[in-house]
């Protein structure tokens, strides 16, 4: 069975949640400014549903996923307070890895469901049908 990180639906997720938070900045800093935007602001409803120790050990894990698959984010660390620490322009090209790494951990521990809702809840704009993490259109 593949994990929901693996699944392409999940990555184009990422990518889409770091694209609504790219802002204008240096070419060298957006994508590390999008990570960091996407992680905080997933940090409040899932801080809600685990405790702050249960988002950054869920931060922690899916980090330590992404660096498996791509060793160029080493340097990043998951800080006491749930922020990253170490983001640089260079790996946060590699941040999908981290978001769609820390999408699939939420499947399995919420459900499919309730990381749907959330995602919904912290990004009103994303439209559902773009996101079916790889089911089937018709049932």
């Amino acid at each position: 069975m593949m994990r929901s990180a693996d699944n392409p639906t999940t990555r184009e997720l990422a990518q889409r949640l770091l694209a609504y938070e790219e802002v204008e900045t240096t070419p060298a800093t957006t994508d590390a400014h999008a990570v960091s935007r996407v992680c905080d602001k997933l940090r409040r409803p899932l801080t809600t549903l685990a405790g702050a120790a249960g988002f950054r050990s869920l931060l922690a894990r899916a980090l330590t996923l992404a660096k498996q698959e791509s060793p160029v984010l080493g340097a990043w660390e998951v800080k006491s307070d749930g922020s990253l620490r170490g983001l640089n322009g260079e790996a946060a090209q590699s941040g999908a890895v981290l978001i769609a790494h820390l999408i699939g951990l939420m499947i399995t521990f919420i459900g499919e469901a309730l990381t749907l809702r959330l995602l919904h809840d912290v990004w009103l704009d994303l439209p559902s049908s773009e996101i079916n993490f790889g089911r089937n259109q018709s049932k």
